[in-house]
């Protein structure tokens, strides 16, 4: 049976001669001592229970806390990352684009340079010719000047000369190759 407050304010004991009954007191007091080490026990158990429960509760924060940190780090680390990540790409593209525009640059001085050595040649080809003409055109003129100051004279080879290219000034045999 259990024993209340309530009980042990209103327990009274019998009286006998000299005062009251002493082994009902005695009684009512191993009962309340029981009672009162069941009550500390479990008193400690439960203070022991909740001890390991603020441990385990304790342990599961601190837990906690670290996947907070680990998972906030994390996320730093993978912003940071996509950032570098950004930053690299753009320097690889405006890497690129600088080469790309040297290259292009390249390619039009060096198109250029071929439409300018293009043209020379073209110029240097016309200039050759005028030349080429120009000098035909005075071994020609010295052809007739010799003519004129030296007459032809007849050969016994003439015919054969003149039979393969009639009116060729080159089939003409001058007059110093018939001496």
């Amino acid at each position: 049976m259990k024993i209340t407050p309530i009980d042990i304010a209103h327990r009274s004991f019998n009286r006998k001669m000299m005062g009251i009954d002493a082994d009902e007191v005695t009684d009512f007091l191993q009962q309340i001592a029981s009672q009162m080490e069941s009550l500390i026990q479990e008193k400690n158990s439960l203070k022991e229970a909740l001890r390991e429960k603020d441990l385990s509760l304790m342990e599961y924060k601190e837990r906690d806390q670290v996947l907070k940190d680990t998972i906030s780090t994390a996320t730093q680390m993978a912003e940071r990352l996509r950032k570098d990540a950004e930053r690299e790409s753009r320097l690889i593209v405006a890497d690129a684009q600088q080469k790309s525009e040297i290259i292009t640059r390249d390619s039009r001085d060096s198109l250029k340079k071929i439409y300018q050595e293009v043209a020379e040649l073209k110029r240097m080809r016309m200039q050759f010719e005028a030349n080429l003409k120009a000098l035909a055109q005075a071994h020609l003129a010295l052809l007739d000047q010799g003519e004129k100051y030296m007459p032809q004279a007849s050969l016994p080879n003439q015919n054969f000369a003149n039979s393969g290219n009639s009116g060729n000034r080159s089939s003409n045999i001058s007059p110093l190759s018939a001496e």
